[in-house]
């Protein structure tokens, strides 16, 4: 499955990038809210991780405007914890809001349920033209063991 992490902190799309193929995923990275959407258009994924801060457009707007165009879960990972916020994102689009950090195989079963409740992905035609995910990628991290 293909899923899209969109994180403005290079590091956190990579670390996404690098926890979620050990759980079998193919990940796309954008560092840029407008390159997102430009993937969403183009590549089509099967699911959106998306970062709520980011400084060329917010999390919200994302939401707003992938929903213009296309079905595709989208999945908040923000260090945010209020209620407020969380309510806001849900009321702009995003399918589902977790707080950094998270571990990996959470994450990943967030990913599954939605995939699978949604099934095949569906754009409107006319408009097209990891472990634990921490708070920030600067934080500590110990690589992953092989069984």
């Amino acid at each position: 499955m293909k899923v899209l992490s969109v994180d403005d902190d290079i590091a956190m799309t990579e670390l996404t990038a690098m926890l979620l193929q050990t759980h079998g995923f193919h990940v796309l990275t954008a560092n840029f809210a407008r390159d997102a959407i430009q993937i969403v258009r183009e590549k089509q994924p099967h699911a959106v991780i998306l970062d709520l801060m980011m400084p060329d457009m917010d999390g919200r707007q994302v939401c707003k405007n992938i929903r213009e165009f296309s079905n595709v879960p989208i999945i908040i990972l923000s260090a945010l914890n209020d209620p407020e916020t969380v309510a806001s994102v849900l009321d702009s689009g995003a399918d589902d809001y977790l707080v950094k950090p998270v571990p990996s195989d959470v994450l990943a079963a967030h990913l599954n349920r939605l995939i699978k409740r949604t099934g095949k992905l569906s754009m409107s035609p006319e408009k097209i033209a990891n472990s634990w995910i921490p708070a920030s990628a600067s934080m500590p991290t110990t690589p992953l063991e092989t069984m």
